[in-house]
C-alpha cells in the first residue's frame, strides 16, 4: 500500500503544481482517492496496473451502499477519471481505463427513489390544519403527483391549475401540460380556499410574506418533513420527481408518456429510469424469491 500511497501524492502534488487545482479540490481529491486505494488493498491489490474495471466498479458501487450524495459519487468519478489519465501518461498502466470511466452507461447515476410507502409517509408528515403545512401538502402532491421539477413547481400561478391538467413552463422556456392527480388538485383548493386569502400575486404558492415560494425554500421544507416522517434516505425537491417517473414506469406506464410528462427533450434521460426499474425488480427478487 506503500507504493499505492506514494503515487497518490505524486499525482496530488502535480495537481496543484502543474494543473493549478485549488488545495480545497485537492483535499477533496486525495480523500476520493484514499477511499479507492483503501479499497483495492483490501484486495490484496499492491499496483496499479492490477487494477481493471471490476475494481473500479465495485468501488463505485460500495460508495453507493453507503448512501453517498450523487454529487459526493459524481465527484469521486472525477477524481478516478484525472488519476487514471494521470497513471497512463505517466506509464503506470497500460490499459483503457479512463475509456471506461466515460462510457456514460456505466457511469450515469441512479437517481434515489422513495417507495411508495416512503411517499406516503412524507406526504403525511405536514400539518394540514395550518397555513404553512396545507400549502406544503399541496406542493408535495404536486412534485410527487405531476412530477415536475422544483423551478417548475414554484413557478406555477393560479391560472395554470385546473381539474385534470396544470401548465408548466419547463427548460428553456418551452410549455407543456400535465396532467395533475386528484389528490393534488383536492389539496390545492383546500390551501387556495382555507388559507390562502386575497392576494395581488399571481403565483400559486405563496411564503408567508405573501411572496412567490423560492427553491431554497422548497428544499428546507422537505428536509423538514423528510426528518419527521424519519426517512433515512437522502432526499431533496428531485427525488420526487424521480420516485414519480419510477412508479410510473414500474406500473406500466410507456416510456414515451413518461418522456413528455417530464418535458425530456430527448428519450435518452428517460431510459435512465428502466434502469431503476430493472435494480428494484432484481432487489424484489433477491429479498423475496426462495432460491435467489
Amino acid at each position: 500500500m506503500d507504493q499505492l500511497t506514494q503515487t497518490l501524492s505524486e499525482f496530488l502534488f502535480y495537481l496543484g503544481s502543474e494543473k493549478g487545482f485549488s488545495p480545497n479540490t485537492i483535499h477533496a481529491y486525495r480523500r476520493d482517492l484514499t477511499q479507492f486505494i483503501t479499497a483495492i488493498a483490501e484486495k490484496q491489490i499492491g499496483d496499479f496496473s492490477q487494477v481493471g474495471q471490476g475494481e473500479i466498479a465495485f468501488f463505485l458501487e460500495s460508495l453507493h451502499q453507503k448512501e453517498m450524495a450523487s454529487s459526493s459519487i459524481h465527484r469521486a468519478m472525477m477524481a478516478l477519471k484525472s488519476f487514471f489519465r494521470y497513471l497512463r501518461r505517466e506509464g503506470v498502466i497500460k490499459g483503457e481505463e479512463t475509456l471506461y470511466l466515460d462510457t456514460p452507461k456505466m457511469w450515469q447515476l441512479i437517481p434515489e427513489v422513495l417507495s411508495e410507502e416512503e411517499v406516503k409517509a412524507l406526504l403525511a408528515a405536514p400539518n394540514r390544519e395550518e397555513s404553512v403545512g396545507a400549502r406544503d401538502y399541496a406542493m408535495l402532491e404536486v412534485l410527487y403527483g405531476c412530477g415536475l421539477r422544483v423551478s417548475e413547481v414554484c413557478g406555477l400561478n393560479l391560472h395554470d391549475v385546473d381539474d385534470a391538467f396544470v401548465r408548466v413552463r419547463g427548460k428553456g422556456g418551452k410549455e407543456r401540460v400535465v396532467p395533475i392527480a386528484a389528490s393534488a388538485v383536492s389539496a390545492i383548493d383546500d390551501y387556495l380556499v382555507q388559507f390562502r386569502g386575497e392576494s395581488g400575486e399571481e403565483a400559486l404558492f405563496l411564503t408567508s410574506r405573501g411572496k412567490r415560494l423560492g427553491r431554497g425554500l422548497v428544499w428546507q421544507r422537505i428536509k423538514e418533513y423528510a426528518r419527521l416522517a424519519e426517512l433515512t434516505k437522502s432526499i431533496s425537491p428531485h427525488t420526487l420527481r424521480h420516485s414519480f417517473a419510477t412508479h410510473l414506469l414500474e406500473n406500466g406506464a410507456d416510456l414515451r408518456v413518461i418522456q413528455e410528462m417530464l418535458g425530456h427533450a430527448n428519450i435518452a434521460t428517460t431510459d435512465r429510469y428502466t434502469q431503476i426499474g430493472q435494480k428494484h425488480l432484481f432487489n424484489a427478487f433477491n429479498r423475496c424469491h426462495p432460491r435467489p
